[in-house]
C-alpha cells in the first residue's frame, strides 16, 4: 500500500510526452503515427486473409476497405485515446502514482477503442492480449522472487494443453469453429471417431479403384517401381481393425504423417523468413542460402511432424493394446506428443494455446449452464490485460514481451522509448534499466521539477 501511494510532482510533459510541452499537440503526433501503422497492418493482413479465403468480387468491392477502416480506427483510437487519458489523469490526480502513468492511463483507454472493432474480431484480440499479460504477470513476479521458474515448463504447459484439445477433439461436438479445423487439417480426418466409412466399405472401394489400375500396363521405371513397393508396405502392413486410417497401416500412416508435417513447418518457416532475406539480398546474396538451411526451419519442422506422428502412434498402440477406439487414448496421446516442443520451445504457442483453452472450457461452461454469461467479458478482459502491458512497458520494460515492445514503438514512431524513465524509478520498479544513456531535453518554462537536462532557449 505504501508504494501505491507514493507519488512524484512531474506534469504530463515532464513524464510521458517529452517531445513537445502541448498536450493537444502530442496527442495529434501518437495519432498520425498511430494511423499510419495501423492501416499498413490491417491493409495487409486483410487483404492477405481474403486472398486465403478465396473471398467473391462484392467482398473486395464493398466490405474489404470498411473492415480495414474499422480495425484501423479501433488501433488508432488505442494510442490515441492512451495519450489523452494519460495528460488528463495527470490533471485530475494533480501527480503521478505508480499506477497512473501506465494502469489507469490505459484502462479507460482500451475500453473505449474495443468497442469500436468489430464484435466477430473481439474475442480473438482479447485471447491475444490476455496471453500477453498473462506472460508479464508472470516475467514480472519471476523478476520479484514471488515465482522461481520450471524448467522447460512451456513444454509441461503444452503437453497439458494439447491433452485436453485433443480429448476435446475427439469428443462428439467438443470443439467447433476454426479451433476444430486446424486440428482436423494437422492431425488428419482419420482420427475424428464419428468418419464416414465402415472398415469393409472402405477397403472394397480401395480394391475397386485399384484393379482397373492393374490391367493398364504401365511402362516399368524406377519411379513406377518405387510408387508399387510403397503401395504394398503401406497397404498391407499391420492395421487394427479400430484405426481408420484404411489406405495405410500403422506404420506409415505415423510415417507419412511426420513427413507431411514437417515440410508444412518446413515451409512456413521459410515464408516467413522471405521478407527480412530479401531486404539484404543485393548487398548479402549470401543470406538466400540462409533461407533454406536456417536451424530454425528444421526446429519447426521437427516440431509439428513429430507432434502428429507422436499422437498418431501413440493413438494406434492404445487402440492395438485395449482393442477399441476410445476419446481418452487423446488425453495421453496429445499428452506425449506435447513433448515435441522440445525442438521448437515457444513460450508462446503455449500461452497463447493455453489461454485459448481456458476460453473453450469457459465457453462449454456456459453451454453447460455450469457458469454464468457475463455481458461484455471480452471487452472488459482486454482492456485490463492491455493495461497490464502497458503498465509493463511504462515501468518495466523488461518484464514485457521484445516482439509487443517492438509493436509499441512502430505505432508511435519510437515516441514510447522518449519517456522520461529516470523520474520513475523512485518506485523500484528499474523502469530506466534499458534507457539509462536517454535524458529527455526538457524546456524548463513548462516543467514543475527543474529539469536534469534543460532545453537551450535562444
Amino acid at each position: 500500500m505504501a508504494a501505491l501511494s507514493k507519488s512524484i510532482p512531474h506534469n504530463c510533459y515532464e513524464i510521458g510526452h517529452t517531445w513537445h510541452p502541448r498536450c493537444a499537440m502530442a496527442v495529434v503526433h501518437v495519432s498520425r503515427s498511430a494511423l499510419a501503422e495501423s492501416l499498413r497492418i490491417y491493409g495487409t493482413l486483410y487483404l492477405i486473409a481474403a486472398i486465403l479465403r478465396k473471398r467473391k468480387l462484392d467482398y473486395y468491392l464493398y466490405k474489404l476497405l470498411p473492415e480495414i477502416l474499422q480495425s484501423t480506427s479501433f488501433l488508432t483510437a488505442n494510442g490515441t485515446l492512451y495519450i489523452a487519458c494519460f495528460c488528463i489523469l495527470r490533471k485530475i490526480l494533480g501527480k503521478f502514482y505508480i499506477w497512473s502513468p501506465g494502469f489507469g492511463a490505459a484502462l479507460p483507454a482500451s475500453y473505449m477503442a474495443i468497442l469500436i472493432e468489430r464484435k466477430s474480431r473481439r474475442g480473438l484480440l482479447t485471447i491475444y492480449m490476455a496471453n500477453q499479460a498473462t506472460e508479464t504477470l508472470f516475467r514480472m513476479a519471476v523478476a520479484r522472487g514471488t515465482i522461481t521458474p520450471l524448467r522447460h515448463g512451456e513444454v509441461v504447459l503444452f503437453c497439458i494443453t494439447a491433452a485436453l484439445f485433443m480429448f476435446f477433439f475427439r469428443c462428439k461436438d467438443g470443439l467447433k469453429g476454426f479451433t476444430y479445423s486446424a486440428l482436423k487439417f494437422i492431425v488428419g480426418k482419420e482420427e475424428i471417431p464419428t468418419h464416414s466409412f465402415s472398415p469393409e466399405a472402405a477397403f472394397s472401394k480401395t480394391d475397386r479403384k485399384i484393379k482397373p489400375c492393374e490391367e493398364v500396363s504401365q511402362p516399368v521405371n524406377i519411379l513406377t517401381l518405387t510408387k508399387k513397393l510403397m503401395d504394398k508396405v503401406c497397404k498391407h502392413g499391420p492395421r487394427h481393425r479400430c484405426c481408420k486410417h484404411y489406405g495405410d497401416n500403422c506404420i506409415s500412416y505415423c510415417i507419412k504423417g511426420f513427413i507431411r508435417m514437417f515440410s508444412i513447418g518446413y515451409l512456413i518457416q521459410c515464408c516467413l523468413r522471405i521478407p527480412s532475406t530479401f531486404r539484404h539480398l543485393f548487398t548479402q546474396p549470401s543470406r538466400l542460402l540462409s533461407l533454406f538451411y536456417n536451424k530454425e526451419n528444421f526446429q519447426l519442422g521437427a516440431f509439428l511432424g513429430s507432434f502428429v506422428s507422436i499422437y498418431k502412434g501413440t493413438s494406434c498402440f492404445l487402440r492395438w493394446m485395449r482393442n477399441l477406439d476410445d476419446e481418452l487414448h487423446a488425453l495421453v496421446a496429445g499428452c506425449l506428443a506435447g513433448i515435441s516442443m522440445m525442438f521448437y520451445k515457444s513460450t508462446t504457442i503455449s500461452m497463447y494455446l493455453a489461454s485459448k483453452l481456458v476460453e473453450t472450457i469457459y465457453f462449454k461452461g456456459i453451454e453447460a449452464g455450469k457458469v454464468p454469461y457475463f455481458p461484455h467479458a471480452d471487452s472488459i478482459i482486454y482492456a485490463i490485460s492491455t493495461s497490464i502491458c502497458f503498465q509493463a512497458a511504462v515501468m518495466e520494460v523488461q518484464s514485457l514481451r521484445p516482439s509487443y515492445w517492438k509493436f509499441l514503438l512502430r505505432l508511435t514512431k519510437g515516441r514510447f522509448a522518449l519517456m522520461n524513465r529516470k523520474a520513475l524509478d523512485v518506485f523500484g520498479t528499474e523502469a530506466s534499466k534499458y534507457f539509462k544513456d536517454f535524458t529527455p531535453k526538457l524546456d524548463p518554462r513548462y516543467t514543475v521539477v527543474p529539469p536534469e537536462l534543460p532545453l537551450e532557449l535562444s
